[in-house]
């Protein structure tokens, strides 16, 4: 915690007291559940309260971190020095017309869900997808043929200044896992989605058979992040370690799945030190076998800590 408690009394004019959380356990927020505690917790309700904590860290100059869902998020074992705003309070989603505002901390899955509902088509591809809609936005998620690029109008983010700005899909430069929310560090408060009308025996349909295809596919019964490496070109990532022979592979409790290669999952009781060496022992022996540097997907913050403590 250190000199962090000396700025309690800043933050809470920022937001709420109940709103603030000392010494939290991050694997609680996270999907991989793994990770050390952050020194403090923030979970604001408004705009103005997230512009106003941001405006507290930047003024004391305390390091923080956006966390949205936690689904494509390791956080290691030592955890995070500073301040975590979580944004999931944020997480109203409003229907107007062919149009769906959701704020940052909705899950995207929840927003398809309202978008099925209002008869409107282009997010059943985000159905099973367990992100929020700010983590989904900056990385540009994707599944079954579908993006957010695809659907996405424009964003309200915070930039680098501290203000508000409305950016839109071409601003946002949506690229595969990446745009100018990352680039930039940009925070979102809100996608505004264009959509079209379609019959809802249409949309149900097609989001029935794509849960069934990531239920069959995918390791939803074990804690992950999701697929752990972005598809190097001309490759598909999963493949090439299924090929390399790692299906099954562990390290303490982290295993590459024997359901879906391109996935690591937690196993059992593992720590975010087997996860980081697992996906090591992936890169390097693809690298060894087929020359193709493997990326990782998901966001890994934290410092490094005594995993037996964990």
């Amino acid at each position: 915690m250190g000199h962090y408690k000396e700025y309690l009394l800043k933050l809470k004019n920022a937001t709420k007291e109940e709103n603030i959380q000392l010494n939290v356990e991050m694997k609680k927020h996270t999907s991989f559940r793994v990770g050390g505690p952050v020194d403090v917790l923030v979970t604001p309700e408004s705009y103005e309260e997230v512009i106003n904590i941001i405006k507290v860290c930047k003024g004391e100059n305390i390091p923080y971190y956006i966390i949205g869902n936690g689904s494509n998020l390791l956080i290691k074992d030592g955890g995070l020095r500073g301040i975590a705003i979580k944004l999931s309070k944020l997480n109203k989603v409003t229907v107007d017309g062919a149009k769906i505002i959701a704020q940052s901390g909705a899950s995207i899955g929840s927003v398809s869900i309202v978008a099925r509902e209002a008869k409107l088509s282009g997010l059943e591809f985000a159905c099973g997808i367990p992100g929020s809609v700010g983590g989904a936005i900056a990385m540009n998620a994707g599944a079954y043929d579908g993006e957010m690029s695809y659907i996405t109008e424009s964003a309200l983010i915070i930039d680098e200044n501290g203000e508000l700005k409305t950016l839109s899909k071409e601003q946002l430069k949506l690229g595969y896992r990446t745009s100018a929310i990352i680039v930039n560090k940009y925070i979102v408060l809100e996608v505004t989605f264009s959509l079209r009308n379609w019959e809802y025996e249409n949309i149900k349909k097609k989001m029935d058979e794509l849960m069934q295809r990531r239920r069959e596919k995918q390791p939803l019964e074990y804690p992950s992040a999701g697929s752990t490496f972005k598809r190097p070109v001309g490759y598909f990532a999963g493949k090439l370690i299924e090929d390399s022979g790692l299906k099954g592979t562990n390290v303490g409790g982290a295993e590459v799945s024997d359901k879906h290669s391109g996935f690591i999952i937690n196993k059992g009781n593992a720590t975010a030190k087997d996860i980081l060496d697992l996906i090591e022992l992936v890169q390097n022996t693809v690298m060894k076998k087929y020359n193709v540097e493997l990326h990782p997907e998901i966001r890994i913050i934290g410092e490094d800590g005594n995993t037996e403590q964990n």
